[in-house]
């Protein structure tokens, strides 16, 4: 024989229940948020190994809690992590009209050694070597 629940009982589970999965959605939220922050300071700790590279391209490095950037005076690189990937951008600052360049070129890694390669391939796009 099942025993049957009183709506009070019934209305109590479901409160408990969306509880649970809201509990769970925002731990989920903040495991993601904790790994783009280590991804993007993995990335912030890669670049800033060789400052004098840096220094002789005329770069400055920055960083928000999710973004790395790369800022010249003609150009600026940006990475931000964000759900797990890294979202990549090139902008032009000697045509743009406003102090935040829009983006030219945009790619997309999975992780901080792409973001670092696709990084490279856009500052050697910016390089009058080559």
């Amino acid at each position: 024989m099942t025993e049957r629940l009183s709506l009070r009982q019934a209305f109590d589970l479901e409160l408990h229940r969306r509880e649970a999965e809201r509990l769970a959605r925002e731990e989920t939220e903040r495991a993601q948020q904790e790994a783009d922050h280590a991804a993007a300071s993995a990335l912030y700790a890669a670049l800033a190994e060789d400052p004098d590279f840096l220094g002789e391209r005329g770069l400055k490095l920055d960083r928000t809690r999710y973004a790395v950037i790369l800022d010249h005076e003609a150009f600026r690189l940006r990475a931000y992590f964000e759900a797990g990937e890294a979202s990549i951008t090139s902008a032009d600052k000697r045509t743009a009209t406003t102090p935040t360049a829009a983006p030219r070129k945009q790619a997309v890694a999975s992780s901080v050694a792409g973001a670092l390669d696709i990084l490279a391939q856009f500052l050697a796009d910016e390089s009058p070597s080559c």
